[in-house]
């Protein structure tokens, strides 16, 4: 839920500060005074979740010092600057400095509560878009989303560890679905250049002529941004669907690549779906890009071949789906935990989100089964059959440590409320645990 957004009311007039937080908290903002500027750069954060309107000719800090101060903390807060009438050469000085917008005593109510509203919704989308920067810009975060504990996808995060503190370009391939905008994010965020910019640009969506204007330039005069290549100097410049490219805009992007040297100034990650089509990027680009881009080389693991990951994340996505619509995650059994377990699952985790989402709306309504979705998902799995080499042993162990580790999280780690809901002795649970390697200190609290 979007956090509520505050209007500070800095005025020295109390009659004034109250009358402004009364008509606008009929209009439903959440508003708070203070009676000098000084008081209020108290409260003022540089992510204060709001608006001020303050008036100008104050004692002690007036209106324009109180303006600067806070455009030095935070130039993106909308401030509404309130003047007297005659002042408006010194409202558009403020505007100079950074205001917002002004209002001339006497003022309308209703243009400022318009101006309320528009100010508090350019406040939303700048904090939401700080918020999202921060997030892309946290390693550990970001790492944190590529969960699994299959050798694939733990070595998956030594490559991205090992990879994101080099300067050479990286090539990500793998099937749709899989994750791999999210660890080119990861790239950049756990490397040196985290703080610089992060542009990304799908190259399916344009034809070649467009994509090389998107990428070299020139812009026309209305555009709102630079030429990718401009944008992403010194940060990460990621082309999806790097295959998709012509040669024309192959060419361009190379001699743009030899221009930069070493180590180069702009990072490429290049990103491919190839794989899933049975043939590679290398088939689709010229030798000598190709060679550059995949400098070095990341190959995302398909869903399928990350065994018990795949119950660890729906667990998680319907937990999560659960949430959001007010109901209990339905139960897995045994043999819907085996058909997870070698489902082809040809759209990979994109595709085990769906199938999650609608396993709740599904619980909620009392209708249906897990089995009956992944039937509807992939016709030609036989319910009851497991995958080629894979001994059923395996899919009932899956299982069985995914119900303790379900019970354990339900609990909180009590385990004696583990051994009632499984039935189990203590001795038989702490074997189990200590062979899945489940740690009751980690589901504490």
């Amino acid at each position: 839920m979007a956090q509520a957004m505050k209007i500070a009311i800095i005025d020295d007039e109390n009659d004034m500060r109250q009358s402004i937080s009364q008509w606008l908290a009929l209009s439903g903002y959440d508003t708070e005074t203070f009676a000098s500027a000084e008081d209020a750069l108290k409260r003022l954060s540089p992510d204060y979740p709001g608006i001020v309107i303050s008036d100008i000719k104050m004692p002690g800090m007036d209106g324009m010092q109180f303006l600067k101060k806070l455009m030095g903390t935070d130039s993106t807060l909308p401030v509404i600057m309130i003047t007297g009438h005659g002042d408006v050469p010194m409202a558009v000085e403020a505007m100079r400095v950074g205001a917002f917008d002004f209002l001339e005593k006497p003022f309308n109510p209703d243009r400022m509560s318009e101006l309320a509203k528009r100010a508090t919704r350019a406040r939303r989308l700048t904090l939401d878009n700080r918020a999202l920067r921060r997030e892309l810009s946290d390693g550990t975060q970001l790492m944190s989303k590529l969960v699994g504990n299959s050798p694939v996808m733990e070595r998956l995060r030594e490559d991205i560890l090992d990879l994101g503190q080099s300067d050479g370009h990286v090539l990500i391939e793998g099937e749709t679905g899989t994750g791999k905008t999210l660890i080119a994010h990861a790239l950049h965020a756990v490397a040196s250049r985290a703080a610089k910019k992060f542009v990304l640009v799908s190259c399916a969506a344009y034809e070649d002529e467009a994509l090389a204007k998107r990428l070299f330039g020139p812009m026309n005069p209305e555009d709102e941004h630079l030429p990718a290549i401009e944008q992403a100097r010194g940060g990460t410049l990621v082309l999806e669907g790097i295959e998709s490219i012509g040669p024309t805009v192959q060419g361009k992007l190379l001699a743009t690549i030899n221009q930069q040297g070493e180590p180069a100034e702009t990072r490429i990650i290049a990103i491919s779906n190839m794989q899933e089509q049975g043939r590679t990027c290398e088939d689709a680009l010229r030798p000598d890009l190709f060679f550059r881009l995949a400098a070095l080389r990341i190959i995302v693991p398909p869903l399928r071949q990350r065994g018990e990951d795949i119950l660890q994340l729906f667990t998680q996505f319907t937990e999560s789906f659960a949430d959001e619509y007010g109901c209990d995650a339905p139960k897995v059994s045994a043999q819907e935990a085996a058909q997870f377990l070698q489902a082809p699952w040809p759209g990979n985790v994109r595709q085990l989100i769906n199938v999650a989402e609608r396993a709740v709306l599904q619980s909620r309504r009392g209708t249906g089964t897990i089995s009956s979705l992944l039937m509807s998902d992939h016709e030609e799995m036989q319910p009851v059959v497991t995958t080629e080499g894979k001994p059923l042993k395996e899919y009932v162990e899956a299982f069985e440590r995914m119900l303790i580790d379900n019970t354990m999280r339900r609990h909180k780690g009590s385990i004696s409320a583990v051994m009632d809901e499984l039935c189990l002795p203590r001795r038989t649970l702490n074997e189990k645990m200590a062979k899945y390697g489940l740690q009751r200190a980690d589901y504490l609290g």
